[in-house]
C-alpha cells in the first residue's frame, strides 16, 4: 500500500486514498481528509464520524448508513445533509475507514 503524508504524518492508503491502517488515524487526519472533500467538521460531523469509528472498532467492518441511522440514531437524511451525495463514502473517508461493503 503507499505512504502518503497527511499534515506532518505519514499514512498508509489504498488506491481510492483511503487509509488502511486504523491506528495511523487521528482527528488532524481526519480535518485534512475532510478539507479535500470540502467538508467542514462541525460538533454534528464529529458525532458521526466517532459512531463509525467505535462501531468499526467493535464490529469489524465500516458500517452502512442504515446502521449509522439504526444503532448510531443518527437519521440518513442528516447524513445527507453533513456529507453530500455519497454519504457513506464520505464519512468513511473522514474517519479513516474501509468503504461500507455496496459503496460505490
Amino acid at each position: 500500500m503507499p505512504v502518503i503524508e497527511i499534515g506532518t504524518k505519514p499514512v498508509h492508503v489504498n488506491d481510492e486514498g483511503f487509509l488502511t491502517e486504523y491506528d495511523e488515524w487521528d482527528e488532524d487526519v481526519a480535518r485534512v481528509l475532510a478539507e479535500q472533500i470540502g467538508i467542514e467538521m462541525t460538533d454534528a460531523h464529529w458525532k458521526v464520524i466517532r459512531f463509525l469509528r467505535e462501531d468499526f472498532r467493535a464490529q469489524g467492518e465500516t458500517p452502512t448508513t442504515r446502521r449509522v441511522n439504526t444503532v448510531g440514531g443518527i437519521p440518513v437524511k442528516e447524513q445527507f445533509d453533513l456529507f453530500p451525495k455519497k454519504p457513506g463514502r464520505k464519512m468513511s473517508y473522514i474517519a479513516g475507514l474501509p468503504k461500507p461493503h455496496g459503496c460505490v
